[in-house]
Protein backbone atom coordinates (compact mmCIF):
# COMPACT_ATOMS: atom_id res chain seq x y z
CA UNK A 1 0.00 0.00 0.00
CA UNK A 2 1.49 3.37 -1.07
CA UNK A 3 0.47 5.89 2.29
CA UNK A 4 -0.19 9.13 1.81
CA UNK A 5 2.25 11.28 4.48
CA UNK A 6 2.39 14.84 5.62
CA UNK A 7 5.58 14.57 3.73
CA UNK A 8 4.57 13.53 0.60
CA UNK A 9 1.48 15.87 0.63
CA UNK A 10 3.92 18.85 1.58
CA UNK A 11 6.38 17.80 -1.40
CA UNK A 12 3.58 17.95 -3.89
CA UNK A 13 2.19 21.73 -2.03
CA UNK A 14 5.51 22.82 -2.28
CA UNK A 15 5.63 21.88 -5.83
CA UNK A 16 2.76 24.35 -6.62
CA UNK A 17 4.13 27.21 -4.90
CA UNK A 18 1.92 26.36 -1.35
CA UNK A 19 4.09 23.99 1.12
CA UNK A 20 5.90 24.87 4.34
CA UNK A 21 8.92 25.99 2.46
CA UNK A 22 7.18 29.20 0.58
CA UNK A 23 5.08 29.89 3.96
CA UNK A 24 7.59 30.65 5.96
CA UNK A 25 8.79 33.09 2.69
CA UNK A 26 6.69 36.32 3.00
CA UNK A 27 7.88 37.75 -0.29
CA UNK A 28 7.57 33.91 -1.80
CA UNK A 29 3.98 33.51 -0.61
CA UNK A 30 3.25 37.34 -1.66
CA UNK A 31 4.23 36.64 -5.03
CA UNK A 32 2.96 32.94 -5.78
CA UNK A 33 -0.31 34.30 -4.70
CA UNK A 34 0.03 37.17 -7.08
CA UNK A 35 1.21 35.01 -10.09
CA UNK A 36 -2.01 32.42 -8.78
CA UNK A 37 -4.56 35.11 -9.81
CA UNK A 38 -2.56 37.52 -11.97
CA UNK A 39 -3.13 40.65 -9.98
CA UNK A 40 -0.29 42.86 -9.80
CA UNK A 41 0.38 45.73 -6.91
CA UNK A 42 1.32 49.34 -7.37
CA UNK A 43 2.36 52.24 -5.34
CA UNK A 44 2.20 54.85 -8.41
CA UNK A 45 -0.95 56.50 -8.84
CA UNK A 46 -2.99 55.59 -11.27
CA UNK A 47 -6.73 54.52 -11.97
CA UNK A 48 -6.20 50.88 -11.30
CA UNK A 49 -8.79 48.16 -11.54
CA UNK A 50 -8.59 48.39 -8.05
CA UNK A 51 -7.77 51.26 -5.66
CA UNK A 52 -6.84 51.52 -2.02
CA UNK A 53 -5.94 55.09 -0.74
CA UNK A 54 -5.93 57.12 1.94
CA UNK A 55 -7.91 60.22 1.86
CA UNK A 56 -8.43 63.74 3.85
CA UNK A 57 -12.00 64.79 4.76
CA UNK A 58 -12.60 68.64 4.96
CA UNK A 59 -12.54 68.33 8.72
CA UNK A 60 -9.13 66.95 8.59
CA UNK A 61 -9.85 63.12 9.57
CA UNK A 62 -7.95 60.55 7.07
CA UNK A 63 -10.10 58.02 5.91
CA UNK A 64 -9.77 54.73 3.50
CA UNK A 65 -11.08 54.47 0.30
CA UNK A 66 -11.64 51.19 -1.29
CA UNK A 67 -12.84 51.37 -4.77
CA UNK A 68 -12.71 50.23 -8.64
CA UNK A 69 -13.99 53.30 -9.91
CA UNK A 70 -11.94 56.19 -8.67
CA UNK A 71 -14.65 58.75 -10.15
CA UNK A 72 -17.54 56.87 -8.61
CA UNK A 73 -16.66 56.44 -5.23
CA UNK A 74 -19.55 55.65 -2.71
CA UNK A 75 -19.11 57.17 0.32
CA UNK A 76 -21.76 54.55 1.90
CA UNK A 77 -19.98 51.58 0.52
CA UNK A 78 -16.03 52.52 -0.31
CA UNK A 79 -14.93 54.73 2.28
CA UNK A 80 -13.33 53.37 5.91
CA UNK A 81 -12.57 55.23 8.95
CA UNK A 82 -10.08 52.18 10.07
CA UNK A 83 -8.00 50.02 8.32
CA UNK A 84 -8.99 47.05 10.70
CA UNK A 85 -11.69 45.37 7.23
CA UNK A 86 -9.19 46.61 4.03
CA UNK A 87 -7.52 42.77 4.48
CA UNK A 88 -10.42 41.38 3.78
CA UNK A 89 -11.20 44.30 1.33
CA UNK A 90 -8.06 43.10 -0.18
CA UNK A 91 -8.19 39.86 -0.31
CA UNK A 92 -11.80 39.39 -1.74
CA UNK A 93 -10.55 41.97 -4.67
CA UNK A 94 -8.63 39.56 -5.28
CA UNK A 95 -10.15 36.29 -5.23
CA UNK A 96 -12.37 37.29 -7.60
CA UNK A 97 -10.30 39.91 -10.20
CA UNK A 98 -10.55 37.69 -12.95
CA UNK A 99 -6.92 38.44 -13.61
CA UNK A 100 -5.51 36.41 -16.65
CA UNK A 101 -2.14 35.58 -18.13
CA UNK A 102 -2.56 38.16 -20.88
CA UNK A 103 -4.79 40.66 -18.75
CA UNK A 104 -3.02 41.30 -15.53
CA UNK A 105 -5.37 42.95 -12.58
CA UNK A 106 -3.59 45.80 -11.08
CA UNK A 107 -4.22 46.80 -7.66
CA UNK A 108 -3.22 50.45 -6.20
CA UNK A 109 -2.27 51.03 -2.90
CA UNK A 110 -0.45 53.87 -1.54
CA UNK A 111 1.30 51.82 0.69
CA UNK A 112 2.56 48.78 0.12
CA UNK A 113 3.99 48.57 3.31
CA UNK A 114 0.79 48.90 5.59
CA UNK A 115 -0.27 45.89 7.90
CA UNK A 116 -3.22 45.08 5.97
CA UNK A 117 -1.51 44.39 2.90
CA UNK A 118 0.52 41.56 4.85
CA UNK A 119 -2.84 40.51 6.35
CA UNK A 120 -4.60 40.15 2.90
CA UNK A 121 -1.74 37.96 1.86
CA UNK A 122 -1.10 35.60 4.77
CA UNK A 123 -5.17 34.82 4.82
CA UNK A 124 -4.85 34.30 0.76
CA UNK A 125 -2.02 32.51 0.98
CA UNK A 126 -3.48 29.98 3.65
CA UNK A 127 -7.00 30.18 1.62
CA UNK A 128 -5.02 28.67 -1.56
CA UNK A 129 -2.80 25.89 0.29
CA UNK A 130 -5.54 24.51 1.96
CA UNK A 131 -7.80 24.23 -1.44
CA UNK A 132 -4.36 23.06 -3.51
CA UNK A 133 -3.77 20.44 -0.52
CA UNK A 134 -7.32 19.11 -0.78
CA UNK A 135 -7.07 18.78 -5.08
CA UNK A 136 -3.29 16.60 -3.86
CA UNK A 137 -4.80 14.49 -1.85
CA UNK A 138 -7.69 13.73 -4.33
CA UNK A 139 -5.01 13.39 -6.91
CA UNK A 140 -2.85 11.10 -4.62
CA UNK A 141 -6.13 8.80 -4.09
CA UNK A 142 -6.30 8.99 -7.71
CA UNK A 143 -2.89 7.27 -8.11
CA UNK A 144 -3.79 4.41 -5.41
CA UNK A 145 -2.17 6.00 -2.57
CA UNK A 146 -4.21 5.75 1.07
CA UNK A 147 -4.22 6.96 4.17
CA UNK A 148 -2.98 4.78 7.18
CA UNK A 149 -5.44 4.72 9.69
CA UNK A 150 -4.00 4.72 12.83
CA UNK A 151 -5.26 2.20 15.81
CA UNK A 152 -7.19 3.52 18.50
CA UNK A 153 -7.01 2.29 22.36
CA UNK A 154 -9.38 2.26 25.14
CA UNK A 155 -8.11 4.39 27.87
CA UNK A 156 -9.56 4.36 30.82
Amino acid sequence: MKEITDKLINERLEKLGFGDKQANDEDIARQNVLDHYHVKLTDDFQNGDFNIYEESTADGYEVWVACHNLDKVNISEDVYYYDGDLADVLAEDIKWSNGSENYEHIIYISDLDLGFVDEAFENLFVYLAERFEEEVIDTLEDEGYEYKLEEQTNEN
